[in-house]
């Protein structure tokens, strides 16, 4: 090293140890700024956090208030169920938040109840459920070992139950009494219930009764009197056809027995 590089070294100050450097002022109110910009933005996030949350809240306290309350309830289609028991069956007789209106259970529920086939249950708001019902048709009546006689649907649910036998439903013997209102004949029935509802209008209003054996075989007693052996519930149309045949072409008399268990095959034999 020479004398003059070593010269120069010897006049350049050292800052003592600790000492910072200064920063440049301008540098110092950019970061100052920069810090407030962002302490502001997250007051704003916050306090529009807080203000959603409580738009949330006072929304879900207001809808469950009785402003926006099952208050108007109607019921369509119901004769033989009354509409307060609809109301109640449907779980809105406490005129429950429209939010908290399950339709889905109102129409499982409704569906329990002996006269109703389907229901529909629709909210409008603010305060409306509206409830459409399509009850059962009553076709076929069975007596009970009480004495008291079973009306039926079609498909073999039990509607209700009376002290005397209702008029205009064709009679069904089952091998097992019928249930409750509201239940339903076992599958063993099914035979029956198959030949009942399907009977055809050429020979139908002669039939004054169903009969299932327990064996599942099907009879019908007719109004002359002359019995009809069905046998199992197949080949109907093929059956049904040889009865209307045998009843316009034959020759019967009280107590005659047309056995069509056999379809193409029928026979009558004398009671």
């Amino acid at each position: 090293m020479t004398p003059v590089q070593t010269e120069e070294r010897k006049k350049t100050p050292v800052a003592p140890p600790g000492r910072r450097r200064r920063m440049d002022p301008r540098i110092s109110a950019r970061r100052t700024a920069v810090l407030r910009e962002q302490g502001q933005r997250r007051l704003i996030i916050a306090g529009v956090v807080l203000g959603l949350v409580a738009l949330v809240v006072g929304g879900w306290f207001l809808l469950h208030t009785s402003l926006f309350s099952a208050r108007s309830v109607t019921v369509t289609g119901n004769v033989h169920e009354t509409a307060a028991q609809v109301v109640a069956q449907a779980g809105l007789a406490s005129q429950p938040p429209l939010l908290d209106v399950n339709t889905g259970a109102a129409v499982a529920r409704l569906e329990q109840l002996p006269w109703v086939r389907t229901a529909a249950v629709h909210v409008s708001w603010p305060d409306g459920v509206h409830i459409a019902l399509t009850e059962e048709v009553p076709r076929l009546t069975a007596a009970t070992p009480a004495g008291t006689w079973d009306t039926l649907s079609d498909d073999g649910r039990v509607l209700a139950q009376t002290p005397t036998r209702p008029p205009g439903l064709l009679l069904l013997t089952v091998p097992s009494a019928p249930g409750q209102p509201g239940s339903v004949l076992p599958a063993k029935d099914a035979s029956g219930l198959a030949v009942a509802s399907t009977l055809p209008t050429s020979f139908a209003a002669q039939v004054t009764a169903v009969t299932i054996e327990p064996a599942g075989w099907v009879q019908l007693a007719l109004t002359t009197p002359i019995v009809v052996n069905i046998g199992a519930a197949t080949e109907l149309p093929a059956k049904y056809e040889d009865v209307s045949s045998i009843l316009a072409a034959a020759t019967l008399h009280n107590g005659d027995v047309i056995d069509v268990s056999v379809p193409k095959a029928p026979t009558v034999t004398s009671g």
